[in-house]
């Protein structure tokens, strides 16, 4: 690994797809994420920062640019009274500004897709809320694609006398980066009108080589609301000019015409004032917004062209930022309707504990923020152009990609391969019950690369051994690297060669049913149908003794892909008998009878090898192996059932796992998985010995995974354990969201002291399984 980082790193001076020798550093520092899905995102922390920047496709870009600020101007009977930047800091830039904005009055609040600034002036008697607004709103394939977040301002004046409020927008041309220096790019003001309602603001024009793209900074004009503008400010400087344009009346002098080219080495920056009077004891609001518009990308490599889905409504000639941020001034209060429709049921039922709301919502911030992109397929594309060399069958991928688009996210930040398959078998939740669609796109574009290969020989960093990238009839690892070119290339993960890992094939199986049972789309289940047997029949080839259960191969084969496994294990196997179980269930929905009656005799014998190798009269075993460590308590062992039980096939004739056995194991793992590590604060660790003692055998063994104890705990509530269900969760939202302050970056792992693993992770998705868990509760309860 150490030769290749190095190549890549040092020689190549491209960044590797996971950098083991450079993690991000930890910035307990993030809030809510701005944008809608696939556009790119850019986040703001806590204090109002904008500090977290995703532009350039699945790449991250990790800084706070100190101009990007919202200003106050209050002015009574013609004099400016206070004016004041709404920012803690105090920066060695723009020192003409006043800075240092006390703490004390400032207040946060996130609820993802919204979060809510609250200033109380000091000794003003005027309180500010910003409220910021992003429209990611489940069912809608439109709007929350957009690259758009709105500031609403409300504005309380409790003087006895009315105020003139201005609240000023500053934005630099760039995200910080190098580029932005690097000349050439330009900002010019705009208006925009449409059925009756004027937008004006200014444009800022980036012009690097790859991926340009423009930023918008914008008011809504209404009566009694002035919207005026400064086109070009040095933010390296001290500032005065601004700041004093501001102070002298509440309002900016809004030069004409275009700022010229920045030179190279120089850095420009331009603001947007909205001002209003507030009567006396009186309420007004100011409604700002931010818009970015880069239309066109390359991936990394550079050799295909592709459209934002956003583009099919606003165009994709790189003027599409005006429009943007009049619809989204034009539109937030119907996005905020829908949001209030969609959150309100869960936020009002006071069953459920306050930080699971936080949780629910607040984890969504990935499906954004994971690096997300969310392409169209070309016009002019043919299903040849799509489905490679052998995927004909598939007769629903045109016109399913062609009506959705193509959807990918990043298994973490840090991790940086699209769609990470054995990661999104949880996230897939979150997916499945809020955008059903692209989680069906998703699967069309898996089942392509499924059935193709990509014969290249290359070697593994792991192992040393060398194979090819891809071979046919199995479910590839991930999707690509946005630093290659994804969907092209499939496959980045180069630590081992998973075309042996035991999970992957099952979980696209599982899925398929999932998909199906939740969305009843049995075109997708007619197209998915063949590629399931042939990954059904790849993985056959892991029954290596022919007793209806498959072995793993004495590695690491699996999503836990540093904890090794020999022969039959409670996750792979429990992952197989569930595969098995659907491909039965299935098989009679398409009125197969030949298959399911293959499977059911595999089900019959495989169930009984299953209980006779693995349970143990408590629990089952880790593996069969008989190793020193084959007795260790998984707390995902009753993965299998969690994905049965979120398909209804937990029960009756398709009993895969005895009721009284997966009752006793999670019973066992809430012992002493949660309860006998970190005092029960903490979740449940991954593995742990009988004697309490958590399995440290591997580097994963004695982590907690926040995605698994999500899933782990929505099986507890499946099998009606909701209290030990909510009691295990709890431990990680409290751990991650509270002590470790790493709210809007949940990692993938942490320990139960100072270590933790890959920020911002796709897994913590799957704590919409509980969600899913608890809505089918209630409506058993509901039912006659």
């Amino acid at each position: 690994y150490f030769r290749w980082w190095f190549k890549k790193t040092r020689i190549e001076k491209k960044s590797a797809f996971i950098d083991l020798l450079c993690a991000v550093p930890l910035q307990q520092i993030y809030g809510c994420p701005l944008g809608g899905i696939g556009g790119g995102t850019i986040t703001r922390g806590w204090r109002g920062e904008f500090c977290r920047w995703q532009l350039n496709p699945g790449l991250y870009h990790y800084e706070t640019v100190i101009a990007n600020q919202f200003t106050v101007c209050l002015r009574c009977k013609g004099q400016t009274i206070y004016q004041q930047v709404l920012s803690v800091e105090r920066p060695s830039t723009l020192q003409g500004w006043n800075w240092g904005y006390c703490g004390h009055y400032a207040f946060y609040h996130a609820l993802y897709p919204r979060a809510w600034l609250v200033y109380e002036l000091p000794g003003q008697n005027v309180v500010l809320t910003c409220r910021q607004v992003s429209p990611v709103i489940p069912h809608d394939y439109k709007d929350s694609s957009l690259p758009v977040g709105v500031f609403i301002w409300e504005v309380e004046n409790g003087r006895d006398e009315d105020v003139e409020v201005s609240i000023m927008f500053s934005l630099q041309n760039g995200t910080g980066a190098k580029e932005d220096r690097s000349g050439g790019h330009w900002n010019e003001p705009f208006s925009f009108q449409k059925d009756g309602e004027r937008v004006a603001g200014a444009l800022l024009h980036h012009c690097p080589a790859v991926n340009p793209f423009t930023l918008a900074i914008s008011a809504r004009e209404k009566a009694g609301t002035g919207v005026t503008h400064v086109m070009a400010f040095n933010p390296t400087g001290l500032g005065r000019e601004v700041w004093q344009d501001l102070l002298q009346d509440g309002r900016l002098d809004s030069p004409t015409g275009k700022s010229s080219p920045t030179e190279k080495g120089e850095v420009t920056a331009a603001a947007v004032c909205a001002s209003c009077r507030v009567p006396a004891h009186g309420h007004k609001t100011l409604e700002l917004a931010l818009a970015w518009d880069m239309p066109c990308v390359h991936f990394g490599s550079k050799e295909k062209l592709h459209l934002r889905r956003y583009t099919r409504f606003f165009g994709s000639e790189g003027d599409a930022a005006p429009a943007l941020s009049h619809y989204a001034l034009t539109h937030y209060e119907e996005w905020e309707r829908k949001i209030e429709a969609w959150q309100n049921p869960i936020l009002e039922n006071s069953q459920l504990p306050s930080w699971y709301k936080s949780a629910l919502f607040n984890e969504l911030y990935f499906m954004t923020d994971g690096g997300t992109i969310w392409m169209e397929v070309p016009p002019d594309c043919c299903a040849e152009d799509l489905q490679g060399l052998a995927g004909a069958g598939l007769s629903h991928l045109l016109p399913v990609l062609r009506e959705y688009g193509r959807f990918a996210y990043l298994e973490g930040q840090e991790y940086r391969m699209y769609n990470t398959y054995d990661v999104h078998f949880y996230a897939s939740f979150a997916l499945v019950m809020l955008w059903p669609k692209l989680q069906i796109s998703l699967q069309y574009d898996i089942a392509v690369t499924v059935v193709n290969e990509d014969a290249q020989p290359r070697q593994y960093l792991m192992c040393g051994q060398t194979s090819q990238v891809k071979i046919k009839n199995v479910v590839p690892h991930d999707i690509g690297d946005p630093g290659d070119e994804p969907w092209q290339r499939v496959n980045a993960y180069l630590m081992h060669d998973t075309a042996d890992w035991k999970d992957l094939n099952l979980k696209f199986v599982l899925q398929v049913y999932r998909d199906y049972y939740l969305t009843h789309d049995s075109l997708y289940l007619r197209d998915m149908w063949p590629v399931c047997q042939a990954v059904m029949e790849s993985e056959l080839k892991f029954d290596t003794d022919n007793d209806g259960l498959i072995e793993n191969g004495g590695f690491a084969d699996q999503t836990y892909d540093a904890w090794v496994v020999h022969g039959a294990s409670a996750y792979c196997g429990g992952l197989w008998l569930a595969a098995v179980c659907v491909m039965c269930k299935m098989a009679e929905v398409l009125g197969d009878t030949e298959v399911r009656q293959k499977y059911l005799d595999i089900l019959n014998k495989g169930k009984e090898s299953f209980e006779r190798r693995l349970w143990n009269g408590k629990y089952y075993n880790y593996d069969s192996s008989g190793s020193e460590t084959s007795t260790s308590i998984m707390s995902d062992q009753c993965a299998g059932q969690w994905f049965l039980g979120a398909c209804g096939l937990d029960q009756g004739e398709f009993e895969v796992f005895p009721k009284s056995h997966v009752l006793s194991a999670l019973k066992t793992i809430f012992e002493k998985n949660v309860l006998s590590f970190a005092g029960g604060t903490m979740g449940a660790v991954n593995g742990m010995r009988p004697d309490g003692v958590p399995d440290s055998s591997s580097v994963q063994s004695n982590e907690v995974w926040i995605g698994v104890v999500y899933s782990l705990a929505a099986t507890m509530i499946q099998e009606g354990m909701v209290e030990e269900g909510f009691r295990t969760a709890e431990g990680c939202y409290r751990t991650v969201w509270e002590r470790l302050g790493m709210a809007f970056q949940t990692p993938e792992a942490y320990r139960e002291k100072k270590v933790y693993r890959s920020l911002a992770y796709m897994r913590p998705l799957s704590i919409w399984s509980m969600q899913l868990a608890l809505e089918r509760r209630a409506g058993r309860a509901l039912a006659p």
